[in-house]
C-alpha cells in the first residue's frame, strides 16, 4: 500500500488525465447538424436546443445524449429524473449561458445525474452566485465533470430527504467575495440529507471556501485539496452548522494567498443546527505549500461535541484542533 503523499499523486495523475479533454473541449464548436445535437435516447428524438429536450421528457424519466461541441445554452428542469450525458466523455462544454440569473442547469425535478459535462465562465448579476448546477430539490449524482472559470460550481437550496454525490470530479479557479455580496464558493451545499464527496480535485480557488455545506451528513473521501494557485481562499471543509459522517484520506495543501488561513476544516462556525459528535475525521494529510512557515488548525470546533480526529498526518505550524 503506497502512504498517502503517494496515493495522492496516483489521484491527481489520475484526475488530470480524465480531464484533459475537458480542458480542450472548449475550442470545440457545437454540433449543428439537421437532427440537432440534443438526443433523448428513449425516444430517438433530436432537438437544437437542450431546454426542448428536458421539455420533451417532462415528468418521466430519461436521458438526455449530448452530441460533442461547447454550448452556450441552458435548461430548466422542472420534474422528472434525467441523466445529461456527455456522448463522449469530456467533449462537451456548457459556456457562458445562465437561466433564470442562477446556473446552466436549474434542477428542481425528482433527480438529475450529470456524466462527462464541463461548465465554465457561469456568472451572474444579480447576487454573484453564477453557477454550472443551481440544485433547488431532488437527488443530484455528477460524475466525471468539471467546474471552471465561475462564481460557484454547485450551489443548492435545501431538501433533507435528498442526497448529493460527487465522484471524479474537478472543481477549479471557484468562488469569489467581492462586491459587498455574500461570498460564492466551489461547492456550497444547503440543508439537504447527505453530501458525498469521493475522488475529486478541488485547486486554484478564487474566494471562499471549497466545500461548504450544511447536509445532516457528510461522507468526504480520498480527495485533493490544492490551495497552491489559490487567491483569498477560505476554509478546505467548512460544515457551516455541524454535521456527521466522515473526513478521509483527502490530502489539504494550503496556500499563501488566504484571506482566512486559521483552519482547514471547520465544525459549525455558523450555529449548530446538527450533531457533530458523530464525524470522524481520519487518516487526512495537512500541509502548506513549500516554504511557507505559519500556524493553523487543522480542526476548528464552534461547538462541544466530540469530533473523532485519529491517524491524520499534519505538517509542523499545524495544530489537530481548538474550541471557538
Amino acid at each position: 500500500m503506497p502512504p498517502p503523499i503517494m496515493r495522492n499523486r496516483h489521484l491527481s495523475a489520475r484526475l488530470g488525465g480524465a480531464f484533459l479533454l475537458l480542458l480542450t473541449a472548449g475550442s470545440a464548436s457545437a454540433q449543428s447538424s439537421g437532427a440537432g445535437p440534443f438526443t433523448v435516447a428513449e425516444t430517438g428524438a433530436h432537438f437544437r436546443s437542450l431546454g426542448d429536450a428536458v421539455d420533451a421528457i417532462g415528468g418521466r424519466d430519461g436521458t438526455i445524449l449530448i452530441a460533442p461541441g461547447t454550448y452556450r445554452q441552458c435548461a430548466v428542469q422542472e420534474a422528472g429524473a434525467i441523466v445529461y450525458r456527455a456522448a463522449q466523455p469530456g467533449t462537451v462544454t456548457f459556456d457562458g449561458d445562465i437561466c433564470e440569473g442562477k446556473a446552466a442547469l436549474v434542477l428542481r425535478g425528482r433527480a438529475a445525474v450529470i456524466e462527462g459535462l464541463a461548465f465554465r465562465n457561469m456568472r451572474s448579476q444579480e447576487d454573484g452566485n453564477g453557477a454550472g448546477i443551481r440544485l433547488e430539490k431532488g437527488d443530484l449524482t455528477v460524475n466525471g465533470s468539471l467546474f471552471a472559470d465561475s462564481e460557484e460550481g454547485i450551489l443548492t437550496h435545501d431538501d433533507p430527504a435528498a442526497t448529493i454525490r460527487i465522484d471524479h470530479s474537478t472543481f477549479r479557479r471557484l468562488g469569489r467575495c467581492d462586491r459587498g455580496l455574500s461570498c460564492a464558493h466551489s461547492i456550497y451545499i444547503g440543508h439537504y440529507g447527505r453530501l458525498i464527496v469521493t475522488r475529486s480535485r478541488f485547486e486554484a480557488g478564487s474566494g471562499g471556501h471549497y466545500v461548504k455545506t450544511r447536509s445532516a451528513r457528510v461522507d468526504i473521501t480520498d480527495n485533493s485539496f490544492d490551495d497552491s494557485q489559490g487567491h483569498l481562499t477560505n476554509y478546505m471543509i467548512d460544515l457551516s452548522n455541524g454535521s456527521s459522517g466522515l473526513i478521509a484520506g483527502n490530502i489539504m495543501v494550503q496556500g499563501r494567498d488566504k484571506d482566512n488561513h486559521s483552519a482547514f476544516i471547520t465544525v459549525a462556525p455558523e450555529g449548530r443546527d446538527q450533531d457533530s459528535s458523530q464525524l470522524v475525521v481520519r487518516n487526512n494529510r495537512a500541509a502548506f505549500v513549500p516554504g511557507l512557515v505559519r500556524q493553523s488548525t487543522f480542526l476548528a470546533n464552534w461547538t462541544d461535541d466530540a469530533v473523532t480526529i485519529a491517524d491524520n498526518d499534519l505538517a509542523s505550524g499545524v495544530k489537530l484542533k481548538d474550541r471557538r
